[in-house]
């Protein structure tokens, strides 16, 4: 891996995780509602990647399709509502789990056979995530969790509906822009209770047009660089990234139970993409 390759992937990695931490803070700490942040962050988004394809070298034509968009606008909706009641380590966590063992499901039921630690990887991430859920002092809201689950189940389709797409900035483009007039009907239906100050229109513009935009920009110039498996694998520091922040930044509390089932969920996922890319 080269250091270019290297940088990259670090800012990558710091970009998806503080989409985490922007959400959290401007849902906390200032006074915009779950619609708005969404609205702003999508359309920061389209606007930033648009430019993007718009400057750079060769075919500019944005790309995707309405599954994509649909898919996309599910994922950032559900992350925000959910972000009113998760702490920015919980809720990473969850997403995370909920992507990847959503596209290893998928794999499943298209025939993909698993290697006997891939299954063993299968059931210690499930059961991570059933102990973060169980009772007790420190569970995350029941609710939020399970929206969360529902934007992780929305990305990880947003990703299988992209896999092997020749321009991935192209479609990314297309995607958020088709996810606008998706986001006006929800804009429609939460026009009573739309409200916003100026933390939190840069908290959701940040998160569109830097840690998103960019963000996933970045990601795609760092992609050829990367095998499959080291592509897969340094994922895996987005939630803890994410909770390290969360704990510094946002005064979170990094819970002996947050990090049990964070070793569980991410330990077990990474058996799964080992052997995966071994077969």
């Amino acid at each position: 891996m080269t250091f270019r390759t290297l940088l990259l992937t670090a800012l990558a990695m710091l970009a998806f995780a503080g989409n985490s931490l922007l959400c959290r803070a401007a849902l906390r700490d200032s006074q915009i509602d779950p619609a708005s942040f969404t609205a702003l962050r999508l359309f920061a988004g389209a606007l930033v990647l648009w430019l993007l394809l718009w400057l750079r070298k060769g075919p500019s034509r944005v790309a995707g399709n309405w599954y994509g968009a649909l898919a996309l606008f599910t994922y950032a909706a559900a992350f925000s509502y959910a972000y009113l009641h998760l702490d920015a380590g919980a809720g990473a966590l969850l997403l995370f789990g909920a992507v990847q063992l959503s596209m290893i499901v998928w794999g499943l039921l298209k025939g993909e056979r698993l290697h006997r630690l891939q299954t063993v990887g299968i059931v210690l991430a499930a059961g991570g995530l059933v102990a973060l859920l169980l009772p007790g002092t420190s569970t995350p809201s029941l609710s939020a969790s399970l929206l969360m689950a529902l934007a992780g189940v929305a990305w990880g389709a947003y990703s299988l509906l992209g896999k092997g797409t020749p321009d991935p900035l192209a479609a990314t483009a297309g995607n958020f822009i088709r996810s606008l007039p998706i986001m006006a009907v929800l804009g429609l239906l939460a026009l009573n209770g739309l409200e916003w100050n100026s933390a939190g229109v840069v908290y959701a513009l940040l998160s569109g047009g830097l840690t998103s935009g960019i963000g996933y920009a970045i990601w795609y110039a760092a992609l050829p660089g990367l095998a499959a498996i080291q592509a897969a694998s340094v994922q895996l520091s987005v939630p803890l990234l994410t909770a390290l922040a969360g704990s510094l930044l946002l005064g979170e509390s990094l819970t002996g139970r947050l990090v049990a089932a964070g070793l569980a969920i991410l330990g077990g996922i990474a058996l799964v993409l080992r052997f995966k890319h071994r077969a």
